[in-house]
């Protein structure tokens, strides 16, 4: 099987290789804007732009075989119906982070993937609970940098961790590639796992 991850995402790069799967990634540009308000169908519409955009950009490649799949995925943390996405800058970042302390929010990932001539997609939502913070605490973990380029402006994985309390679903979800979710899909749609 010829797996191209279609996503520049460090975090998804690092879950597909601790898995031991060879892949080769290829992005392309696909719009990320959305007006759906159910996050399932939002992260899902993403990643079907994002899978259909590669699937495009690899017509008459060497990628173009048979036996190539495609994984997309798209992942944003919603809060009282409200989305947060990747903060533009500090500010946004601290307003994020100080929305979310002391509450539980969710973190949807959506997965689209391309094989054999079929387009299939899912999602998958996980509840994380996070402590209060105090503002100082909100201000050294924006000093960290890991905000940035993260949806929610935090990492699970990283030194946010100290800050969550419990979390409800798929962990790998909340780092941005829902692994139990791609497997099951993968079985169900294409009979493939792996």
């Amino acid at each position: 099987m010829n797996l191209i991850l279609a996503s520049a995402s460090p975090r998804r790069r690092e879950i597909l290789a601790s898995l031991g799967v060879p892949f080769t990634v290829i992005t392309a540009d696909a719009d990320e804007t959305c007006d759906l308000s159910d996050p399932g169908s939002r992260v899902e519409t993403i990643a079907t732009r994002k899978c259909r955009a590669v699937l495009e950009a690899i017509r008459g490649t060497e990628h173009d075989r048979p036996d190539t799949l495609i994984l997309a995925a798209d992942t944003l943390v919603t809060l009282d119906g409200d989305f947060l996405g990747k903060p533009r800058d500090a500010s946004d970042a601290r307003r994020m982070i100080a929305c979310l302390q002391g509450r539980t929010h969710y973190v949807a990932s959506g997965i689209c993937l391309s094989y054999g001539g079929r387009t299939v997609s899912s999602h998958e939502l996980t509840g994380v609970h996070v402590a209060p913070m105090s503002d100082a605490e909100i201000d050294a973990y924006i000093q960290t940098g890991e905000s940035f380029g993260k949806a929610g402006a935090y990492a699970i994985q990283g030194a946010a961790a100290r800050y969550i309390t419990g979390i409800e679903g798929d962990y790998f979800n909340v780092v941005g590639l829902p692994v139990h979710c791609l497997y099951r899909t993968l079985r169900m749609a294409f009979g493939i796992s792996l």
